[in-house]
């Protein structure tokens, strides 16, 4: 499996996410089943997916605690 995929499998083509980068750090992001989101470690940020369309907005994502 991915490194980049957890355990579930995401509801996005495993070819797009692995292209898919943080539209802030340029780092590629992984799957969280728990948020239903792709997470960037790097910015801190986890980015809706919303029926199965990855919502790339800096404004629309939620800050990881």
């Amino acid at each position: 499996m991915s490194e980049i995929m957890s355990e579930e499998t995401a509801p996005i083509d495993p070819w797009l996410l692995a292209k898919l980068v943080c539209p802030v750090t340029r780092t590629p992001l992984r799957w969280d089943a728990a948020r239903q989101a792709l997470v960037s470690d790097a910015a801190g940020l986890a980015y809706p997916v919303r029926d199965g369309v990855p919502v790339l907005v800096v404004r629309e994502a939620i800050a990881l605690s």
